[in-house]
């Protein structure tokens, strides 16, 4: 009995040693013993701080960013390693320049990324994550990519003929789609055109001339995308930086209701209402990291300083990540 008892006692000790000794290989890999996609942590962290810019359902000429699934595919060269790949994402976050970049192309096209202040461990999972599974991607996209991006200098960043008559036919499927699916074609089309000039402007001139841009620009352009879509297109918010963005007492309600799907870590929905002869579209508007260098806890002196000279009345900072900071109100004609 007593040799067996040391027996167990030596196992025991073996086996918590191999687990310690594996439990961390290196500073990249945190999470490998999550093998259920749902359950990995990076695929959360990447819906909140990436498919904003790296939206994977956006079209071809409405983006501001390659898809997630580009950027994976550029940098998941045939026999890296899970650490080397997280490694050279890290790096290139770290440092955003067009030297480093493996995307020319991208480069070209959309500028490079500004430099965002994300933890380093959110930017470990998310690209363990991308390694790790594989990940939602537009319809278009094998297709182009098999293509080798020859559109891409075609293209460019202008309203040019061709990229016109791709919206012209897309406006023109919309007799074919759900009324959510219009509210968010829509809202997103409209979040890609702000999206993209306000990241132009942050690359050109920094975050301090980003807030002069939104109060300068943000309504034209929303405008502009409302007349272009016969749709009536708001951002409102209860907790408002722009006056004009304050939600109606039915807007509130809606908020709330997302707030509360988002606090509970579900996927929100639209809210569509069915008038006589209009529809009215709610989707929120979620914060990631980019977004809490103006609307965070902890905000740079200079651009707080332009925020209250610009806004006296602000009432849009004290957020987190994926906290619902406002809410698409959006209303166009049924026919």
């Amino acid at each position: 009995m007593r040799n067996k008892l040391i027996f167990i006692l030596i196992l025991s000790i073996v086996v918590i040693s191999c687990n310690n000794g594996s439990e961390k290989k290196n500073d990249y890999t945190v999470a490998t013993s999550l093998t259920n996609e749902k359950e990995h942590p990076g695929k959360k962290l990447l819906e909140i701080n990436c498919n904003v810019c790296h939206s994977p359902t956006a079209g071809h000429d409405e983006r501001i960013a390659p898809p997630m699934i580009a950027v994976k595919k550029h940098y998941l060269t045939d026999g890296i390693s899970k650490e080397d790949f997280i490694k050279s994402i890290q790096d290139f976050m770290k440092n955003p320049n067009a030297q480093d970049s493996k995307m020319p192309a991208a480069v070209r096209r959309f500028g490079v990324m500004p430099k965002a202040s994300y933890p380093e461990s959110t930017i470990t999972l998310i690209a363990e994550y991308l390694y790790e599974f594989d990940i939602e991607q537009p319809e278009w996209f094998e297709d182009h990519f098999q293509q080798g991006h020859e559109s891409e200098s075609r293209k460019g960043n202008g309203m040019g003929k061709g990229k016109m008559k791709d919206i012209q036919q897309a406006t023109r499927l919309d007799s074919n789609l759900s009324y959510k699916d219009i509210g968010m074609k829509y809202a997103m089309g409209t979040k890609a055109e702000l999206g993209k000039s306000l990241m132009m402007s942050i690359q050109k001139k920094g975050i301090i001339e980003a807030v002069e841009f939104c109060n300068e620009k943000a309504y034209p352009i929303t405008d502009s995308m409302a007349l272009y879509y016969n749709a009536t297109i708001k951002r409102v918010s209860d907790k408002p930086r722009n006056p004009k963005n304050a939600a109606k007492s039915k807007e509130k309600y809606y908020l709330k209701k997302f707030e509360k799907v988002i606090s509970n870590n579900q996927e929100p929905q639209p809210i569509v209402e069915h008038l006589s002869d209009k529809v009215n579209f709610y989707y929120p508007i979620t914060t990631n990291s980019m977004c809490l260098q103006c609307h965070g806890k902890s905000i740079d002196h200079n651009v707080y300083s332009t925020i209250k000279r610009l806004y006296p009345n602000d009432m849009a900072i004290g957020y987190t990540e994926n906290e619902v900071r406002g809410m698409w109100s959006i209303s166009f004609d049924k026919k």
